[in-house]
């Protein structure tokens, strides 16, 4: 079968189609930055051609074990729950997960703001680029999220790359690989990227969508036998490099949305297991005015420690420990009113501490 890239109306019965014999690639470099771009790298946002002469292939191999290191340097969100709970690591991949309306992309776009005093620094090894890749989203929602990081001063160390709810199931399947190789033209420099897919979900649907049309066998839930590959070598392409081979790095944010707080779900499950860690944000929390809605018992660091400052280690050390005794000993302090000094200094403490997490957007 074969696949169009595109709009599909102009195309009619008995017209000669021409392979062009290349594989699929995009432009990419600094000059991207502050721009909004397709899935196939063509500017989308008014401002003319881009002045990039260097293209990528879209479906680059991930980096082997040899040129990798361990992740030791701190990437941080300005969330203070994410900061101290869950910290980030530069070349991790954390998965952000939860129903819809929990505040997924907030702790995304949240990032890429926090990234602004990096960047306006003088010091190059510190810069961390963004690329935020909205797949399946409505336009207004992308125009919104693009006036909201030009208003923060965040779309000059950004590129955006849209695959929206009207464009061909292709380009969707095609937008979280375009911006990847966007982001590894500065892992690949020696310099620091940070890619958020938001989200992976839309992406697996529009997979599934063409896999269907193309005749492929359907496996559970519809999804084809390799959506699970169609995700692993998209995330392995993060990485934090050794020294030897630049010593740059490529953060991935994938986005996962539930349906009712499902994490067994086959798409879940898959990036889950893909990703190094996951946030995992709970609707009932959101309701309660906890925001960011995180639920620190679901939510997992595997890096911990090692990506974080010798300040916030110290004052994060018990805190995961104390909010998870809190939760417990809260189950029980709702049936019974006498409770003894102990008890009530670990609700006390717990109370304060939840209070101390919740932050605004934005700020």
């Amino acid at each position: 079968g074969a696949v169009v890239f595109g709009n599909d109306k102009l195309i009619k019965e008995g017209d000669i189609v021409k392979r062009t014999g290349a594989i699929v690639d995009v432009p990419v470099g600094v000059e991207l930055l502050g721009r909004v771009v397709d899935a196939l790298g063509n500017a989308i946002d008014g401002k003319g051609p881009l002045g990039s002469s260097i293209r990528r292939r879209v479906g680059l191999k991930a980096p082997g074990i040899i040129p990798r290191i361990s992740v030791k340097e701190p990437m941080q969100t300005g969330i203070k729950a994410v900061d101290s709970l869950v910290p980030i690591g530069r070349g991790q991949r954390e998965l952000i997960i939860g129903d819809r309306q929990t505040g997924k992309t907030a702790i995304a776009i949240d990032t890429i703001i926090n990234q602004k005093r990096f960047n306006e620094g003088k010091d190059e090894k510190k810069k961390l680029y963004c690329i935020y890749v909205a797949i399946g989203q409505k336009r207004s929602t992308v125009a919104k999220l693009v006036k909201r990081l030009t208003d923060a001063d965040a779309m000059k160390y950004t590129i955006v790359v849209s695959a929206t709810a009207s464009d061909a199931a292709p380009l969707q399947y095609l937008a979280p690989y375009s911006g990847c190789s966007m982001g590894e033209f500065f892992r690949d420099n020696g310099k620091h990227g940070l890619i958020i897919y938001d989200d992976l979900s839309k992406q697996a649907v529009a997979y599934r969508q063409m896999s269907l049309l193309l005749r492929r066998p359907p496996g559970r839930e519809a999804y084809p036998g390799d959506v699970f590959y169609l995700h692993s070598r998209l995330l392995e392409r993060a990485a934090k490099m050794h020294d030897n081979f630049g010593g740059g790095s490529l953060t991935a944010l994938p986005v996962i949305e539930t349906q009712a707080g499902d994490v067994s779900a086959y798409i879940p499950t898959n990036v889950i297991s893909n990703t190094d860690e996951q946030i995992f944000l709970e609707t009932e929390l959101f309701y309660k005015g906890i925001r960011p809605a995180i639920n620190v018992g679901l939510s997992v660091s595997r890096v911990g420690s090692a990506a974080q400052t010798k300040a916030m280690k110290q004052v994060a050390g018990t805190m995961k420990l104390e909010l998870a005794q809190y939760r417990e000993v809260a189950a029980f302090a709702q049936f019974g009113s006498d409770l003894d000094a102990a008890t009530q200094q670990l609700l006390n403490r717990g109370v304060r501490l939840t209070e101390l997490l919740k932050q605004r957007q934005y700020c």
